[in-house]
Order: structure tokens, then C-alpha cells, then sequence
């Protein structure tokens, strides 16, 4: 299975509100497709979610697709920082374990 880690680091604490409508798509958007589990955390300006994938196409075709397509387009309007990492998993790492494998091996977005 797929585990996938992002985090979101807002340009400003306004940008909160347009985070919220966009992340309330993507969650609308991942209860019709075929994940296996999913948790999200944030406040202020730093935000975070996990996803866990039967595959890497189920993956792909969530990301790739509908709302989330959408935020990825405008997520430099409202990010100054994205991070993400994708690895083989069976279970979501606890919070502090996501957040560290995140750091040592994210891929960055900077706007």
C-alpha cells in the first residue's frame, strides 16, 4: 500500500479561509473514491494530512483528478510552502512519526 504525508504552510493566517473551502472539496471529494484511511491536523499557518492507498494508482487518480486537481492549480495563491513523501506502508505513522519522516525526506514546493 501507499502512505502519503503533505503539509501545507500558509502564506498568511487569512489564507486559513481559503484552505478550509479548498481542503472541504478534497475531503468531499475523497469519501467517493477507494482509500483505505486518512487523518489531517493543522493550525495557523501549518497544515497537515496522510492518506493511506490499496495502490499507487488509486493515488494517482485522486490527486489527478476533481478537487484536488483544482487545489493543486491554485495552491501558490495560498502556499508558501508545500511538502509532501510517499512511501509503502501498511498503517498510518502516529503524528510525531509522519512528521518526521516528512522533514527528512519531503519533496518542497516553495512559492
Amino acid at each position: 500500500m501507499k502512505i502519503t504525508i503533505t503539509s501545507i504552510e500558509l502564506k498568511s493566517y487569512w489564507k486559513f479561509f481559503t484552505l478550509s473551502a479548498t481542503a472541504f472539496g478534497i475531503v468531499k471529494q475523497l469519501k467517493n473514491v477507494d482509500y483505505v484511511d486518512f487523518k489531517k491536523k493543522g493550525m495557523g499557518k501549518k497544515h497537515y494530512t496522510m492518506t493511506l492507498w490499496k495502490n499507487e494508482e488509486d493515488l494517482k487518480n485522486f490527486a489527478h483528478s476533481g478537487a484536488h486537481q483544482k487545489a493543486m492549480k491554485k495552491s501558490s495563491k495560498m502556499a508558501r510552502e508545500i511538502k509532501t513523501y510517499t512511501y509503502e506502508g501498511d498503517a498510518l505513522p502516529n503524528w510525531k512519526e509522519g512528521i518526521r519522516l516528512l522533514v527528512e525526506n519531503g519533496k518542497s514546493l516553495k512559492y
